[in-house]
């Protein structure tokens, strides 16, 4: 059984409920007990059968579709500190989904533990894992980020040792960013960068305030449907979801 996050199961919930609403307006009437200051309001308030009725084959319908099989993972994809398999996952199909939907290549790709929720399982991926993973209806952007906001980019990752698509550096002895190369080209401070991230992080998530100044481009794409596409795209051309610790930090 596919357990969601509560933001998913909210979400889904809507959904049914949406989609229920839009056969006819919603006969339900709760059955209100009288208050009083000793009882919270609503402890007693009894489901109203008709409403639930109503409601149940959308909400039989969404949790079906949590069901499918998108693809197949031969080894979890990790969620650990540091570079991990699932970050580069992530990372790396923002770039290409970004460069597919502005029909020009995306310098970088960023993502974050934090700006994900969990991790994807070996076996069978299905809709649910990546409702799991991604719950909220993240966009996925585009900065074009001029070298200083680039530069403070590394600061912050370099700390932690995280990751970013498209280029590789090493963590100085002092915790700072050395010998970064971007799509295989030393890091010039004076050029634009454009990268590839959720509207979360573009807008200070995890603490990535110094992304704040840049006004971003919308791609209209939610990265949960990205990352769904993607996987669906692996499999359709026979490639297992895979991905690994490549030493993209050193």
């Amino acid at each position: 059984m596919i357990r969601l996050p509560r933001p998913a199961l909210a979400g889904l919930f809507a959904l049914a409920l949406a989609t229920a609403c839009q056969r006819g307006p919603l006969q339900a009437t709760a059955h209100l007990p009288a208050t009083s200051t000793s009882q919270p309001v609503g402890r007693d308030i009894e489901p109203d059968a008709g409403a639930a009725a109503l409601i149940q084959p959308y909400h039989d319908k969404v949790l079906a579709q949590m069901q499918e099989v998108l693809g197949v993972a031969p080894v979890a994809l990790g969620k650990n500190p540091g570079e991990n398999p699932i970050v580069n996952f992530v990372a790396d199909l923002q770039r290409t989904a970004a460069t597919q939907a502005l029909h020009e290549p995306v310098a970088l790709g960023v993502m974050t533990n934090g700006g994900m929720r969990a991790a994807l399982p070996a076996g069978p991926i299905t809709l649910g894992n990546i409702f799991e993973l991604m719950p909220f209806e993240n966009e996925l952007m585009v900065l074009d980020a001029p070298g200083p906001v680039v530069q403070q980019l590394f600061d912050y990752a370099a700390p932690v040792r995280m990751a970013i698509s498209g280029a590789t550096y090493t963590v100085g002895p002092d915790k700072r960013p050395q010998g970064i190369l971007i799509g295989g080209q030393p890091f010039d401070p004076t050029k634009t960068y454009s990268i590839a991230i959720s509207d979360y992080l573009a807008g200070g998530g995890d603490n990535m305030v110094f992304l704040k100044t840049v006004v971003p481009r919308h791609t209209g794409l939610l990265l949960r449907t990205a990352i769904a596409d993607h996987i669906r795209a692996l499999t359709k051309a026979g490639q297992p979801v895979a991905a690994a610790i490549e030493g993209r930090v050193r």
